[in-house]
């Protein structure tokens, strides 16, 4: 098990959208900055002061690019901080380098927060070796030594945990975005099938009555313009929810009430819509989904139901459910398997998210029939 969780930490990859240089990057630098030159004027117990001081100072902008070069900056400012531990062995000096250098630590959360694998790895191999000769440099005991490297550890730590939290919340963020889009096909599916299914169904009747009766072409013509201009405005709201730059603006939702639009005497097949008369409130998510549920199984019935006269559309609701049954008296080709492609894969995704059953297939009685049931909430 260990073996295996050290694969996958050197096989991490870097964290994704790390954020650019800001104000409070150069903010940071100037702080350090300033108080590394502090320190080395007003300190007289630092060895080497003038080195000390330039080391300090020389460090400081490494922070700027922490976040894209995580582990080339920890090299630079930990491999520094071997050297003049080095140096303080050889030469016999203690206390050589500034306080001010702690801001090394930011280095180390930036490490495990945004490098890879592999760079967390190295870099903190390099911070523990450098750790380990300051240590035995400035003569540190025991106690001193294992606070020094629990403050180390609480900086990669801290670094850990912020890496954790940023990738679970973008997981959630690109989980609600899947969802969305998943969302937003259904929807634009809904709602371009049935346009089209209406579309051609005018254009089929125009032209069949456009030598007999030109004013029935022309009225069916206007139907088409009708209904490709609501496509495109739907599809163009559509587009702007897709858009990352575009506020969304969301049309209302058509609801059950909206259900008796789809309801017409000509051209054929004639389409009725039977509504209870004292329909309890509805939720919001179970009122949109009935309308679109009742708009699939008309578009699919207008597709696919040969030789249909009749679509009949009604809703029934009672005991905290609602039952939506469309049929139509269509016939069914046993030769020619019927495919409903996403239309049928939406619907049960629908009626699923809101915890109902949906049935589809072939009546006894010829046709077809789509049958939904939604929990309501409400009970008489």
């Amino acid at each position: 098990m260990t073996t295996n969780a050290l694969r996958s930490l050197w096989t991490e990859p870097r964290a994704v959208d790390a954020p650019e240089r800001v104000w409070r990057d150069w903010l940071l630098v100037g702080v350090s900055i300033v108080a590394a030159l502090l320190e080395g004027v007003l300190r007289d117990d630092v060895a080497w002061r003038p080195v000390a001081t330039i080391v300090a100072v020389g460090l400081a902008p490494v922070l700027l690019w922490r976040r894209t070069h995580p582990l080339a900056c920890v090299v630079v400012a930990f491999g520094t901080a071997m050297a003049l531990g080095l140096a303080s062995l050889l030469g016999g000096a203690p206390n050589v380098g500034l306080d001010t250098m702690i801001y090394i630590l930011v280095l180390v959360y930036t490490l495990v927060r945004w490098g890879s694998g592999r760079e967390i790895v190295t870099g903190l191999a390099v911070v523990a070796v450098a750790a380990g000769i300051g240590t035995v440099a400035d003569h540190i005991g025991p106690p001193d030594a294992i606070g020094g490297f629990a403050v180390l550890a609480s900086a990669a730590a801290g670094g850990a945990a912020s890496r954790y939290r940023g990738e679970s919340w973008r997981r959630a963020l690109e989980q609600s975005r899947g969802q969305e889009r998943v969302g937003l096909a259904r929807e634009l599916h809904d709602i371009v099938a049935h346009h089209v299914s209406a579309i051609a169904v005018q254009a089929q009747a125009g032209r069949a009555m456009a030598g007999q009766r030109p004013e029935a072409a022309l009225q069916a013509l206007a139907a088409i313009e009708g209904e490709a201009s609501r496509t495109l405005t739907e599809m163009r709201a559509m587009v702007r929810v897709l858009r990352d730059a575009a506020p969304a603006q969301y049309a209302p939702q058509p609801g059950v009430a909206d259900l008796v639009s789809l309801a017409r005497r000509a051209p054929v097949p004639m389409i009725d819509v039977k509504l209870p008369s004292d329909l309890d409130e509805l939720p919001p998510q179970v009122d949109a989904a009935v309308y679109r549920l009742a708009q699939e199984a008309l578009t699919n019935a207008l597709r696919h139901a040969r030789d249909a006269s009749r679509v009949e559309i009604r809703l029934v609701e009672g005991a905290g459910r609602l039952r939506l049954r469309v049929t139509d008296d269509g016939r069914i080709d046993p030769a020619r398997p019927v495919n409903h492609g996403f239309g049928l894969l939406g619907m049960t995704e629908r009626v699923q998210l809101l915890g109902g059953t949906l049935r589809a297939g072939p009546a006894p009685e010829g046709g077809w029939t789509v049958d939904a049931e939604l929990p309501t909430g409400v009970h008489r």
